[in-house]
């Protein structure tokens, strides 16, 4: 398989020469920009799989290129940034974002976030291929497609993966250090209620009332699970 190509878009020169190094030296293949309007040119020019985008650029929001990158492609992007509040990383998330890492952060730390994100490119099992309907939602795992009343659902591909795998598993209570492990398929140092911010925004794309949610229940002082709806009579 070819090298995943990463883009990183950091103002800092210092920063963004340490992520390319340490990067190519992971064997990926780097490019690097120090601003948003470099960023946008470089992104059509070089189609990264992964784009690793600081917040705070001079000309631009990261947020906003969030947005605009994602718009063009399905590319994975992970969040640079020094802020740590939680608002900060639940609109990062809300924009699009697949992870998110403060600084200072440890090279070790950004390699295993990188790599979880990436690994959610794999080629999808026969045994996992199916496509999962309930009533009229459908999830279908090998175009990455979620329908709901025949209308595109718009998931991130965090969202996604979430989703998929409480639809796979209707009716099992999972906590949230579980779903971590499962899905973010790494130990997760942050905190858990980055579970709780993801499972909102699938409930406000699927979920006809979010303050009763039908499809995805909140099972009090343990976690989530999937719930079939009864089949319409």
């Amino acid at each position: 398989m070819a090298p995943a190509k990463i883009l990183v878009v950091d103002d800092d020169p210092a920063i963004r020469k340490l992520i390319h190094r340490y990067l190519t030296q992971q064997s990926y293949q780097m490019e690097s920009a120090e601003d948003g309007k470099t960023a946008l040119a470089m992104f059509e020019q070089f189609n990264p799989d992964l784009v690793i985008l600081d917040v705070n650029l001079p000309d631009a929001n990261g947020y906003n290129l969030c947005q605009e990158m994602q718009s063009r492609t399905g590319v994975f992007v992970l969040m640079l940034t020094s802020r740590t509040d939680e608002a900060d990383k639940i609109r990062g998330f809300s924009q699009g974002a697949d992870d998110y890492i403060t600084k200072p952060f440890s090279l070790g730390e950004l390699g295993v976030r990188v790599g979880a994100i990436l690994k959610r490119q794999r080629i999808v099992t026969t045994a996992e291929q199916q496509c999962l309907i309930f009533d009229k939602l459908a999830i279908d795992p090998v175009r990455r497609e979620v329908k709901l009343n025949e209308d595109f659902v718009p998931l991130t591909a965090l969202e996604f993966d979430l989703l998929h795998f409480l639809a796979s598993h209707p009716g099992r209570v999972w906590r949230r250090a579980e779903l971590i492990q499962e899905v973010w398929d790494y130990e997760y140092v942050g905190d858990q209620r980055v579970v709780d911010v993801h499972i909102g925004q699938i409930r406000k794309k699927i979920e006809i009332d979010t303050s009763q949610p039908a499809l995805i229940q909140t099972v009090r002082g343990v976690g989530y699970k999937f719930e079939s709806p009864p089949a319409a009579g």
